[in-house]
Order: structure tokens, then sequence, then C-alpha cells
């Protein structure tokens, strides 16, 4: 099953504004789904880039944010949402930058990928304290009912 994630910030393979990223004033984008199926007891959204460090010779995944057991009746997240902004019940991994909370796009070169994917899950996830994306996709296999996905690219012009 299939659901829809957009933002009123950027489209699909758009590009994302700076006011997101290092160079602007590095708060998360404003995130809205739908079509969440009537089965999801929880819902993560894990956001990445596959083009690190640089998208000729990626080397690695970057993480930027890793949320987890956001209730399935919660439709968006507001732009630069903090974590005591955060839904009820919502719990955060750690990021590529060892802390929780979204950490903006900063491509050291090229154009780079970001990729926003919200999972639906069949059941609400233990309190792992602050899990990396690897814990939480280990924690989600075999529970995902639906999933979206939002890509957007980068690039530093300074």
């Amino acid at each position: 099953m299939t659901m829809i994630l957009t933002s009123t910030a950027f489209t699909h393979n758009g590009e994302i504004p700076s006011l997101y990223t290092c160079d602007g004033r590095d708060i998360s984008p404003p995130l809205a789904w739908k079509d969440v199926p009537d089965g999801a007891k929880s819902i993560v959204l894990i956001v990445d880039d596959p083009d690190a460090p640089d998208p000729k010779a990626p080397k690695m995944t970057w993480v930027h944010w890793v949320l987890y057991n956001i209730p399935p009746n919660i439709n968006n997240l507001q732009q630069a949402v903090k974590s005591s902004d955060l839904p009820s019940g919502t719990l955060e991994g750690l990021n590529d930058w060892k802390r929780t909370g979204y950490g903006g796009f900063c491509p050291p070169i090229g154009r780079h990928r970001y990729f926003h994917k919200l999972y639906a899950l069949d059941e609400v996830l233990p309190d792992m304290g602050t899990p990396t994306k690897a814990k939480i996709e280990a924690a989600i296999a075999g529970h995902i009912i639906a999933t979206a996905e939002l890509v957007g690219t980068y690039e530093r012009t300074k």
C-alpha cells in the first residue's frame, strides 16, 4: 500500500530551498502525508542522503533525521519543528551528527538527493532510546504496511 508524502517547500525531485540547509536557517521543511492505512499503529520518518560525500562517487548514506512512533492520526510536521513540538509519543533517533533532531542538508560537492521516507507500521515500536537508522530499519522489518517517499535535491552555490 502506498501513502503520499508532500512538502509545500519543494516538489518531488525538485530543488530544496536553502532555508532548510546549512546555507540557510538549517530548519526542517514542512511535511504532510495522506492515505495512512486504517491498520497503522505508528509512523516512522527517515531522511537521508545516499550521495555522500560526492554524488559521482558515493561512499555512504548520510542520515539527517530519524523519528519513530509518530501517532497514525498525525498527518504533518510543521516547518522548523523542534523536539518539544513533536506529536505526543513521537521518539527521536540519532542522525549522523550523533544527535537527535533535524540536521540540515550541507553537501560538500555536487547536487545531492535527499530522501524523505515515511513508513506506516502495524505496531508501536518499543522505546529504543536514541537508535540509529539501522536499528530502526531492523525493528520495522516485517511491520511495514505502507510507504511514501519524497525526494528533493540541493547543491551548494557558496
